[in-house]
């Protein structure tokens, strides 16, 4: 039975989140149809485009995302914080960048004058609004109307292009944002649409490596890595980008090869810092979505979601016992 989303996401015990969006019926969004022979590569850049945009919008962050040929990952972060800071301005400013809001709203952004009665439901709408710019839900609405409506304009027909919902899971803790990054930033190297991460078309990884090479800054447009724990260290990712390019490197190695491989600890010393071997990384890195349903993470966080989110019970509980261990 579906679960209700509320009972999916609790910024109480993480603001990061797997989400998934599948076409209907498993049909091509992307690349080429072998049945067919029709083509539609091109729209993998109309998700990649239209994500990377929602990001600006929206106070939500893009830790990783790959967009495949029926389906699309994407890890987010949501910063609740910076959306509580916004004034009005700032609130319609974001949310008039993709909806036309009340004739109230758009009243105020010209600058007319608003009654006391009149405020009193502005000030309302406002904080709608606010609250939808941290909404996961929202964010995914955002991305997967427009390019059902593009595709379907281009397809001359009209109805679902997705399926109903997008699947969701709580990352709660460091290890389970780092496997599941890996695990997005890998898929098309598993599905054999790429060999290695930096010609992984449509990827995040594909563009942390691309501004690497280019001895650029990090892409703005995605959560930065910052680093080792330390004190007022920036918002970002607890470890350094070097470090996790080395990591999918050799990751995605041992899975062109199909073999369980080896990764050396020496090699990739983020895995001790987050206190896993070899065998558990490839595991996560490759089954994520198989053993981990609505939240990942070690099981004392698992317990503390399943509590906030009164779930009596939550599918990965055995396999965050044996793969994820609180550091």
């Amino acid at each position: 039975m579906p679960q209700s989303r509320k009972s999916q996401i609790s910024l109480i015990d993480t603001p990061y989140y797997h989400c998934v969006s599948r076409c209907v019926r498993q049909s091509y969004l992307c690349g080429t149809n072998q049945l067919t022979g029709q083509n539609y590569e091109h729209r993998r850049g109309w998700v990649e485009e239209r994500l990377l945009f929602l990001a600006t919008v929206f106070s939500v962050d893009i830790c990783a995302y790959a967009v495949m040929n029926n389906h699309t990952h994407v890890v987010l972060y949501v910063d609740k914080s910076m959306a509580d800071k916004w004034d009005a301005d700032e609130v319609l400013r974001r949310y008039h960048k993709l909806h036309r809001g009340t004739l109230l709203t758009q009243k105020f952004v010209n600058g007319d004058t608003l009654s006391q009665a009149e405020l009193i439901t502005f000030d309302e709408t406002v904080q709608t609004y606010r609250k939808r710019l941290y909404d996961i839900s929202w964010f995914m609405r955002d991305l997967n109307e427009y390019i059902a409506r593009q595709a379907n304009k281009e397809d001359g027909c009209t109805g679902r292009f997705w399926e109903g919902r997008f699947k969701s899971q709580a990352l709660l803790d460091e290890s389970a944002v780092l496997a599941c990054m890996a695990y997005v930033d890998l898929n098309p190297i598993r599905a054999k649409m790429a060999k290695t991460p930096e010609t992984s078309k449509h990827t995040s990884i594909k563009k942390r490596i691309h501004a690497v090479k280019n001895q650029q800054s990090q892409p703005s447009v995605l959560m930065p890595f910052v680093g080792n724990h330390r004190e007022n260290r920036p918002t970002g990712i607890a470890y350094s980008l070097k470090d996790y390019c080395e990591l999918i490197d050799t990751t995605g190695r041992c899975i062109r090869d199909d073999k369980a491989g080896h990764i050396d600890n020496t090699h990739s010393p983020i895995l001790q810092r987050l206190r896993l071997d070899s065998a558990q990384w490839l595991t996560l890195t490759t089954e994520f979505e198989k053993h981990f349903c609505y939240a990942a993470g070690a099981e004392q966080m698992m317990n503390a979601f399943k509590r906030h989110t009164h779930h009596q019970r939550i599918r990965g509980m055995t396999k965050a016992k044996a793969l994820l261990k609180r550091a």
